[in-house]
């Protein structure tokens, strides 16, 4: 499958919450499927549709050491979220070389269509709960530097504009 593309930052589209999927096709498999393959080449730990152009409600998440834990998830909604925090390094392929670190809640409990197209609820920890959250964030329009103060962010993308992004 190919690799896609990353849509850079302004990029209207990485603002726009994207679409909902409905049901499981093997378009969206395949939309998936490039997904990995795109993540994985990165590499990263999570991948949603909007980031490669695709506004669907499509994210895929792999946090294993040994790789090839890939989940995906179509229409992903967070039910529950733990008061504790895990603090990671977040970043986004779509601002190069951009980074900032962010406290998001440990554990998660996300509903969401797998592959077979069976709804489905699973409990995410730690670096896959940041992960998965980060990719819903990216299907809502929003980026990871939305979570930083006022004063963080604008710090955060005057430097990526100075190093030659499009911050």
């Amino acid at each position: 499958m190919p690799v896609r593309p990353f849509v850079p930052w302004p990029d209207r589209r990485l603002r726009t919450p994207a679409a909902p999927v409905g049901e499981i096709t093997d378009a969206i498999r395949a939309t998936w499927d490039d997904m990995v393959d795109t993540m994985e080449a990165m590499p990263g730990l999570g991948l949603a549709a909007p980031q490669i152009g695709v506004m669907l409600r499509l994210a895929v998440v792999d946090c294993s050491k040994e790789r090839g834990q890939v989940v995906r998830l179509a229409d992903p909604e967070i039910l529950s979220a733990s008061d504790a925090l895990f603090a990671y390094d977040e970043g986004s392929p779509n601002l190069p070389g951009m980074h900032a670190r962010l406290e998001r809640p440990a554990r998660v409990d996300v509903a969401y269509t797998d592959e077979t197209g069976a709804r489905v609820t699973r409990v995410f920890e730690d670096l896959w709960a940041t992960s998965v959250q980060h990719q819903i964030d990216h299907l809502a329009g929003r980026m990871y530097f939305d979570r930083l103060s006022r004063t963080k962010r604008d710090m955060l993308l005057k430097k990526a504009r100075k190093a030659g992004g499009r911050g």
